[in-house]
């Protein structure tokens, strides 16, 4: 495991209980490299969605406990949002909470000679997530995703 990994994995531990603490859900974390420096970038949701007062909190929480602990040793952007309609799926757990969504889903090894499908994600069985495409339903291993998020339809009135 690489150094930034290590510090990824750190950061995680140290800052999911502050925000399940505050009934919210750290959907992802991000460490990287960009044009502006390094920044450390949350994402969080809770049922109904978060609120830009849940982020700025978050934001103010976090930021304090990693000035005490110091695990960062030079200058970074703190970043707290939602991860927005499009919410990424990571976890067993997402695809068991999004039953009945439409979701798209991009794959490592093709599946009948593709690798991006959009469908109802039917449930999760195993390791195996089931999805409604095309008037079929696939069993995709979860190993087998590369990405996937919801795709919820839009439609303007």
């Amino acid at each position: 495991m690489t150094t930034k990994e290590n510090l990824k994995e750190k950061l995680k531990d140290l800052i999911e209980p502050l925000v399940l603490k505050k009934n919210m859900e750290l959907v992802d974390l991000e460490w990287r490299r960009e044009r502006i420096g390094w920044v450390l970038r949350l994402f969080i949701d809770k049922p109904g969605g978060v609120t830009l007062g849940d982020c700025t909190k978050i934001s103010e929480m976090v930021g304090k406990i990693l000035d005490r602990e110091n695990l960062i040793p030079h200058s970074y952007h703190l970043e707290v949002s939602s991860p927005g309609i499009e919410r990424p799926l990571l976890k067993k757990e997402d695809y068991e909470r999004f039953k009945g969504e439409r979701i798209k889903v991009t794959l490592k090894n093709p599946v009948s000679g593709r690798k991006n499908f959009t469908g109802i994600l039917l449930g999760v069985e195993g390791n195996l997530i089931k999805i409604g495409v095309e008037e079929k339903d696939l069993e995709i291993p979860l190993e087998n995703i590369k990405k996937a998020n919801l795709k919820p339809e839009i439609s303007f009135k």
